[in-house]
């Protein structure tokens, strides 16, 4: 089968691969009929990515039909139509039973497919821990509506769930990028007072205001005397940085009022310096890290109806036997892209 991978630093290939087997009893095979591109196969190819595996094929953003299953999957079978999650995850250790499933402490546990194990930017993809790391789709929703449920838009409704978000707060949004552009929809659900919506990039603003026209968005340099001006306490009561740069980095802690919360969920090229003797009379309270995706199922709920639609950033679409050029494009950030849908050909 074809496969998209990871030769070296700063080179990814479209290569021939054997296709998948089961390995262990909890296993599944998945064709693959949609993957995208992610940045954090960016960050991978990069070399910011330190577990990341030489050889692997990227790619952790999919659906597709089972093809077969180990003798231990119970919940789903061959023909189902699924979404597969970011991570897998045991469901029995202690970080699972507790919702922690990013580090669940299976070898396989966390994010594996497309970093440590192969991954989805293929026709078939092996899915360990199945029962855990698959979501059915709904009948009513398509594979374009299901495309992020296991990654970005799980990492969505999992931010706006740790900021405790609330009818009475001000929330600020650091990144309208596809991850922040899902943030945005997910915070949308919880109601809150205002949303104000920041990110450099023209285009990706005129999205922002489509996809939620109340919502005040600004440029960066605009960002902290907005949220002086229109935030009662002088700053945003949530701040949820999704960009992923230096500047954002700091945006995030200066737009935030005394004793808010602070969520960073970026992935960063560089270390980051929390700069203490400027912060401390702030009391502010920091969550970091990287998704744990234990909603899935109700984020299919949500588009099956109809409250969520990801779609609009769905931009360009390409065929797996052109995704070089398709990778090309998304790490350039060029001709408006946010999102490529790619399909086997």
């Amino acid at each position: 089968m074809k496969a998209f991978s990871f030769i070296a630093p700063g080179e990814f290939k479209l290569t021939d691969k054997p296709r998948p087997v089961i390995l262990k009893p909890t296993d599944a095979i998945v064709r693959v009929t949609l993957a995208s591109i992610c940045s954090s196969d960016v960050h991978i190819k990069h070399g910011a990515v330190p577990r990341a595996v030489t050889g692997v094929t990227v790619g952790h953003e999919m659906v597709g039909i089972i093809e077969s299953i180990g003798s231990e999957v119970t919940k789903f079978a061959p023909g189902d139509r699924v979404t597969v999650n970011v991570e897998t995850f045991c469901g029995e250790c202690f970080f699972c039973q507790n919702g922690f499933v990013n580090n669940c402490t299976d070898p396989n546990g966390g994010w594996a497919l497309g970093c440590r194990i192969d991954g989805g930017l293929a026709e078939y993809v092996r899915v360990p821990l199945a029962d855990n790391g698959l979501n059915k789709i709904p009948d009513n929703v398509s594979d374009e509506q299901a495309l992020f449920v296991g990654d970005i838009l799980a990492t969505g409704f999992w931010t706006t769930k740790i900021s405790e978000i609330s009818q009475s707060d001000s929330v600020a949004i650091i990144g309208a990028g596809p991850t922040g552009l899902c943030t945005l929809l997910c915070a949308m659900l919880r109601h809150p007072a205002r949303i104000i919506v920041c990110e450099k990039d023209s285009s990706r603003r005129d999205l922002a205001k489509r996809l939620c026209p109340d919502a005040i968005v600004v440029s960066t340099e605009e960002l902290l005397p907005t949220v002086a001006k229109a935030c009662p306490h002088g700053g945003a009561d949530r701040v949820i940085e999704v960009a992923g740069s230096d500047d954002s980095f700091r945006l995030a802690w200066q737009a935030a009022r005394p004793n808010a919360i602070v969520t960073i969920v970026a992935l960063y090229d560089n270390d980051q310096i929390l700069p203490l003797p400027h912060i401390y009379g702030k009391n502010l309270t920091f969550k970091t890290g990287g998704v744990d995706g234990c909603d899935c199922d109700r984020t299919l709920q949500l588009i099956s109806e109809g409250l969520i639609d990801t779609t609009p950033l769905l931009t360009h679409r390409f065929p797996l036997s052109r995704i070089e050029e398709a990778f090309e494009l998304f790490e350039s950030k060029s001709d408006g892209v946010v999102k490529i849908a790619i399909r086997p050909d």
